[in-house]
């Protein structure tokens, strides 16, 4: 796919190459829907529910993909990664599948629930400070000591790739589905996501959703040039990277519109898929279900004639430590 006579960091044919490449170590995921949810958006819904991928978020399949595309030598000297959480638990599985050493630089503030997830599959956690240059300052620092090979979160095409299987499965679990609505960060499954689901159908619609309080894609998009914001401010730990110079293109040529939503409907989405779905989402993977019930994409005569809409439901590592405690006696 060219357009501008850009050519893009990953493309159909990349991302087919990563599903054989990652699908004996992957799930491929059910797909759910619930006639409740879909009275409540007055359409149909079908929930991809990657909260059940192997590490417990979508993000094993491009740390599978990047892992396994590795020559033995680069491999062995291991992999080196920042991230606040699913990223960083996805590659340390995938490393240990392997059999080669993943290390982790991990933000002081990341959720507690994912740091154990990274420990649990025996990455090697190295502590950095909140900020993004902390964080990218200790991992420059890992792969100056150890030679390993940096796997960035989202901004790599062998990542972009990886998230790009969700689409071919999806579709193939659901064809029926017009429109994609995806979570926003760094972009990278977005991205793979929206390359593999044109390809497929080019008539397809890919919206993303944006938590409000971390809107720099949809300023962005707006923009026409990546913008960045001094701070963010959302319960969606996730979704609050910026685009890199990977995504950024695939966004802006592929992605149809952004979808802002605030926390409260978030938390609200979150609810509806734990009550009603019987799955635990986590914020930034709820937020799908949050945009396709807001006022913002309801009462758009753009997407009227959305019908049948997939909705990535992105991960499931959410803290409940609270929830189980209010039931102690």
């Amino acid at each position: 796919m060219e357009m501008n006579n850009e050519k893009y960091a990953a493309d159909i044919s990349s991302i087919r190459e990563a599903h054989v490449r990652i699908s004996s170590f992957i799930h491929r995921t059910p797909v759910l829907s619930s006639e409740s949810l879909n009275f409540m958006a007055g359409r149909k819904l079908f929930f991809k529910c990657e909260c059940f991928q192997k590490g417990g978020a979508f993000k094993f399949r491009g740390a599978c993909n990047a892992i396994f595309s590795l020559d033995d030598d680069k491999a062995a000297k291991g992999v080196v990664t920042h991230s606040s959480g699913n990223h960083a638990a996805a590659l340390s599985l995938a490393a240990k599948i392997r059999g080669i050493p993943a290390y982790v630089v991990m933000p002081k503030n990341a959720p507690k629930c994912k740091v154990e997830n990274v420990i649990r599959y025996g990455g090697q956690v190295i502590w950095s400070e909140a900020t993004m240059q902390s964080r990218e300052h200790m991992a420059t620092k890992v792969l100056q000591e150890t030679g390993a090979v940096l796997v960035h979160p989202y901004n790599d095409g062998r990542i972009i790739s990886g998230q790009g299987t969700i689409s071919l499965e999806l579709l193939e679990q659901a064809p029926q589905i017009d429109t994609i609505i995806v979570p926003i960060s760094g972009g990278g499954l977005i991205s793979g996501v929206a390359l593999a689901a044109k390809s497929i159908n080019p008539a397809i619609r890919i919206l993303a959703a944006e938590p409000r309080g971390a809107n720099d894609a949809a300023q962005s998009k707006a923009a026409g040039r990546i913008i960045t914001l001094s701070q963010t401010n959302t319960i969606a730990d996730g979704l609050r990277a910026f685009l890199g110079n990977f995504t950024w293109p695939i966004v802006r040529d592929f992605v149809d519109d952004i979808i802002t939503v605030e926390d409260k409907e978030i938390i609200e989405a979150m609810r509806h898929c734990y009550e009603i779905l019987k799955v635990a989402v986590e914020p930034s993977g709820a937020i799908g279900l949050a945009a396709v019930l807001s006022d913002d994409f309801r009462n758009n005569p753009a997407w009227r004639d959305c019908s049948h809409v997939g909705i990535v439901l992105s991960g499931g590592n959410v803290d409940l430590g609270v929830l189980w405690e209010s039931f102690s006696p």
